[in-house]
């Protein structure tokens, strides 16, 4: 069976609806986008909440360019030679946020393996001039793992977002093949090193790329014991036909079941629903 037969047999019930783009907010977002030239993950990871958090004035701006140095197979974003750091980028995210009237920000990155400093460096210049520019701000950071560095995560500590995020993004058994160039201990180190330096931690995982429920479990019991204190659980949707294909559509009483899990381990926020990403109701987790 190819992937498009797949797809079309696991068509159910528990497949999620996507809202069609529209309304004021929405054209403005886009307008502010395209006039700074701005990457966003919205749209470079085929997010199905695009129309929803745009519609609402909000967006997850993605810096360092819009090509990865990875090849998650789980991802939509380009793969390839990335072109240097753009040095007013930071300025570019700062001058948007505030046109944009927002209170909370969501910034995310493309993996530079090609750069010293994992960009590190760029992180902290943005997360800076968006504060400087946007005094009252509060902003989430989700970061790639810098192949933990910790000079490189001292980076992003040393500027203070209100929370880093950081996704193990599926069970131990299938990062090899989702998250090719990832390691599964390695994001959990991530994690709790941010932990123990004080930081408000986050993370998420999708599912239904083969994964048991038992190893869902582990994999929250794991984010967990690494102090973390905010979860997300979705639905894993295939972007692109080049893409690993669903095997399975969780219904909406598993993700509840999954989400009262998470909160009996301890933890403080979880959210839990087919269309949750990463950021999705950020600004309800500061």
């Amino acid at each position: 069976m190819n992937k498009r037969s797949s797809e079309k047999h696991l068509i159910n019930p528990n497949k999620p609806k996507v809202k069609l783009p529209s309304g004021k907010s929405y054209l403005q977002v886009k307008e502010i986008v395209e006039t700074f030239g701005l990457n966003t993950i919205c749209q470079s990871g085929k997010c199905p909440n695009l129309a929803e958090c745009w519609g609402a004035g909000t967006a997850t701006f993605m810096i360092l360019g819009d090509i990865c140095t990875r090849s998650c197979r789980f991802c939509s974003v380009k793969t390839g030679k990335p072109f240097p750091p753009d040095p007013d980028e930071p300025q570019k995210i700062a001058d948007s946020v505030k046109k944009m009237s927002l209170r909370h920000c969501v910034i995310t990155s493309v993996d530079r393996d090609d750069l010293a400093d994992g960009g590190s460096i760029h992180w902290k210049k943005t997360i800076s001039e968006i504060k400087k520019v946007n005094p009252f701000i509060k902003m989430e950071v989700l970061i790639p793992d810098f192949k933990f560095n910790t000079k490189a995560l001292d980076e992003i500590i040393s500027v203070k977002p209100d929370i880093v995020s950081h996704n193990l993004e599926t069970v131990e058994k299938l990062t090899p093949k989702v998250r090719v160039q990832a390691k599964y201990k390695r994001s959990l180190q991530v994690l709790k090193y941010l932990s123990d330096k004080g930081v408000v931690t986050k993370s998420g995982i999708m599912l239904g790329l083969g994964e048991t429920k038992e190893e869902v479990i582990r994999t929250i019991e794991d984010i967990f014991e690494m102090s973390c204190k905010i979860l997300t659980i979705g639905q894993y949707l295939q972007p692109t036909p080049d893409n690993l294909p669903v095997l399975k559509f969780y219904s909406p009483e598993e993700f509840d079941e999954l989400k009262q899990i998470a909160l009996e381990k301890g933890f403080r926020m979880v959210e839990s629903g087919n269309l949750v990403r990463s950021s999705y109701h950020a600004e309800k987790h500061v």
